[in-house]
């Protein structure tokens, strides 16, 4: 950690605990705000954080809060058309979004003498936008939307996996069991009428965060809130009861055909939900399993023995529950049961035995390392203390973050592996379509 750095996030040169400076308030209806104030660039980021993603779609209508992401920047009465973009670009500013399982996030970047303006809009469209939706609006991003489901998914090698696994990890009905990007159908089966209830249920004060991060002065900004924000009425949430985590796959085995040249495989468990016990070790694991070459099962599967081109491990934590999946490409000529037999003989190696003190050590360096680094860009930090809101209810909680992964121990580890068995494991195949219209399985 650099000295600049560790002043930055008020941490003390020797007790070296990061803290992120924040001061956190709500208006009256149920707004949360948080300021983080550095004057280190004439840089400021705003960052809008709602708590509705794909887990909070109904049957019939799924994808609808990707849909938003695009709606939000299809202009209000007072800024139509590209009005949003246009009006950031001309004085220097830059905006994108991401949508998820659980929460939508807004995030504006700019000149600090931009800030005004970007509070302004984003107060807009929150206050307006549904007042300015049309049918085509809806039709044309409808498009777009369909568009980037074949691009970007679909029509990527190995892409089908992110639309399979959800319905293969989840039961029916649960929040998780449909992707992110919904279905064809339910896209184009979306009216107005359904879009506009969406965003008057979910895109209401009670249910976002603004984070106000850079080179500004809370005194100042504090009332520009107050005006921009505070007129904006309460809508109590819905009620979202959390259901129970699901133990066992869904649908334990999965064989799908993309349109790829060599066989794949992904194998996935259920796992602890983010931020709460046995996440961080799974964290741990993965990067003891398959970060970077020296890893086990980049090692074995990779460098010695070829049988693997491209190998992920990684747990996937969400709000309500996780994922744990290691993903594989085989080499030319091996097949997808050859490598995942040998995956699960690493996972049980560690659950049998655990991890060496050193293999444990360097995965702390290294998550440490790269949670760190992340925080020296503004936006991160911005968006950081919207995801710890978001999930622990403060957005202090960077020094409890960390210790998670100092803290942990080679038990920690060694009993996470051993959830990872084959009795609980999910496995989706993805073979070449080419073998299987020749009926070579």
């Amino acid at each position: 950690m650099t000295l600049a750095l560790l002043a930055l996030l008020g941490a003390p040169l020797q007790a070296a605990e990061p803290t992120l400076p924040f001061e956190q308030y709500q208006l009256d209806n149920g707004l949360n705000v948080i300021l983080h104030v550095d004057h280190s660039l004439p840089q400021v980021v705003v960052d809008v954080w709602y708590g509705v993603g794909s887990k909070d779609e109904v049957a019939g209508r799924t994808g609808f809060a990707h849909l938003f992401e695009h709606l939000m920047f299809m202009g209000t009465t007072r800024l139509p058309g590209s009005g949003y973009d246009d009006l950031m670009e001309q004085y220097g500013g830059w905006n994108n979004a991401w949508t998820a399982e659980d929460s939508t996030n807004y995030y504006d970047v700019g000149p600090r003498e931009l800030l005004p303006t970007l509070l302004w809009m984003e107060a807009d469209r929150m206050d307006g936008l549904a007042r300015a939706m049309t049918k085509k609006k809806l039709n044309l991003q409808r498009k777009v939307v369909l568009n980037e489901l074949r691009q970007s998914i679909l029509d990527v090698p190995y892409g089908s996996t992110e639309i399979e696994i959800s319905p293969a990890m989840y039961p029916a009905g649960y929040p998780y069991a449909h992707p992110v990007i919904g279905s064809p159908e339910d896209l184009n089966a979306a009216t107005v009428d359904d879009v506009v209830g969406f965003f008057d249920q979910w895109y209401v004060p009670d249910d976002a965060s603004l984070v106000v991060a850079g080179d500004f002065e809370p005194d100042q900004v504090k009332p520009l809130i107050q005006r921009l924000f505070g007129g904006m009425a309460s809508v109590p949430l819905p009620d979202r009861p959390a259901p129970p985590v699901p133990e066992l796959p869904a649908r334990p085995l999965v064989e799908t055909t993309d349109q790829v040249q060599l066989p794949g495989t992904m194998l996935s468990w259920h796992s602890p939900a983010a931020l709460s016990p046995g996440d961080a070790a799974m964290d741990a694991l993965a990067t003891i399993l398959g970060e970077g070459m020296s890893s086990r099962m980049q090692a074995r599967l990779v460098h010695d023995e070829g049988k693997v081109t491209e190998l992920q491990v990684y747990q996937y934590s969400q709000k309500l529950s996780s994922i744990f999946q290691v993903f594989a490409v085989c080499a030319e000529g091996v097949q997808p049961e050859e490598v995942e037999a040998e995956v699960q003989e690493e996972l049980d190696a560690i659950a049998a035995r655990g991890p060496t003190e050193d293999e444990l050590q360097r995965a702390r360096n290294a998550i440490e390392l790269q949670r760190i680094q992340e925080l020296e860009d503004l936006h991160s930090r911005a968006e950081t203390l919207n995801r710890y809101h978001f999930l622990t209810g403060t957005p202090d909680y960077l020094a409890k973050d960390l210790a998670r992964y100092t803290d942990l121990t080679v038990s920690d580890v060694q009993a996470a592996a051993a959830t990872l068995t084959l009795a609980r494991r999910q496995t989706l195949r993805i073979r070449p379509q080419r073998a299987a219209q020749g009926g070579d399985k």
